[in-house]
């Protein structure tokens, strides 16, 4: 009797040592839902979902605690992308957070996306620095008073700059792609739900 529980005893500290150390050693890094749904997400890191980036947007959506719908730059594709990877009904952009000021060429006639950067007309800037202010990526260089310009590489296209400027001298203008500006695209929605399902 004694030799039994003794030997019940040893097993369950063996095992339990195991399953520790499979736990660490094993153990998922972050959310596979989270990042699949980050990575249909524009990455402007603009705030118009409210949100402060597109990672803690997407960890919502993942927690249910959000709308798919809640993206002005990522647009009706995105939306429908989401959409697709979640298993939920596509929906319009939300009212709410749909600005009044977003150009029209941001969607061509299929509603794709359209890469943008702001361009400055540095003849008309007055160096107000209210375009620097709201900029989410510190692509707008300049100082009050002082001339502005952007930094394209670092501009992701949101929009933001363009209401604040009281003499409407930013514009928003499509990025030629050249070999030096192209990037490869993201997976498909259909590999990232194999991706999930893979995960587990």
């Amino acid at each position: 009797m004694l030799i039994s529980i003794v030997a019940l005893s040893l097993l369950s500290v063996i095992f339990g040592l195991l399953l520790g150390y499979a736990a660490v050693r094993f153990k998922v890094q972050g959310n596979p839902i989270v990042d699949a749904i980050d990575a249909l997400l524009p990455q402007t890191q603009c705030g118009q979902c409210s949100y402060p980036g597109c990672r803690p947007y997407a960890a919502a959506i993942a927690n249910q605690e959000s709308d798919i719908n809640q993206c002005p730059p990522g647009g009706e594709v995105t939306i429908k992308a989401l959409a697709d990877l979640l298993g939920r009904e596509a929906k319009p952009l939300s009212s709410e957070h749909r600005p009044e000021h977003r150009p029209e060429h941001h969607l061509n006639n299929n509603e794709e996306s359209v890469k943008t950067v702001a361009v400055i007309d540095e003849q008309m800037c007055i160096g107000c620095t209210l375009c620097i202010q709201v900029c989410p990526t510190d692509a707008i260089l300049g100082a009050t008073k002082q001339m502005h310009t952007v930094i394209a590489l670092e501009c992701t296209g949101c929009d933001l700059c363009l209401a604040p400027c009281p003499v409407d001298c930013i514009e928003m203008v499509p990025v030629i792609e050249t070999t030096k500006t192209w990037k490869a695209p993201y997976p498909k929605t259909s590999q990232l739900i194999e991706q999930l399902r893979k995960a587990g």
